[in-house]
């Protein structure tokens, strides 16, 4: 079992944000996002890579804590975009590129919830080898 926090504001856009335009009668997409938030997630998660790819099923856990702004309150649900499933769609790729494992395939269980926090960050754990019978 593998377990740590980032300390980090989170990214706010992610890759899945693509715009398309028309030029010359043809569809041309491009990248909405400042092009940054994948470039952050890796720099950090490159700290905390292992030194094998896990081998068997994993278990992924992440907490994505954003900054407390306005009237919310440390630990309230975080309902803003970008979507749950974009931010961790983004994290997985980076960290099968980064060599967590070898395909993000062998993530059979995913808990990704996303929260104003006072202390912003991720918090990841990774838990090699469980299986359900």
């Amino acid at each position: 079992m593998t377990e740590f926090f980032i300390d980090m504001i989170p990214p706010t856009s992610t890759h899945q944000e693509r715009g398309c335009t028309i030029v010359n009668g043809k569809r041309k997409y491009y990248d909405r996002s400042n092009g940054d938030a994948r470039q952050k997630l890796k720099a950090f998660l490159a700290l905390y890579r292992p030194k094998e790819p896990a081998r068997g099923a994993v278990q992924l856990i992440v907490k994505w804590c954003f900054p407390v702004k306005g009237k919310h309150i440390n630990g309230e649900p975080y309902i803003n975009r970008p979507d749950v499933d974009n931010l961790c769609k983004a994290l997985l790729d980076v960290m099968t590129e980064l060599g967590f494992w070898k395909d993000d395939s062998k993530v059979y269980s995913l808990v990704c919830e996303k929260f104003w926090a006072a202390r912003p960050g991720l918090y990841i754990k990774i838990t090699d080898g469980m299986y359900i019978v």
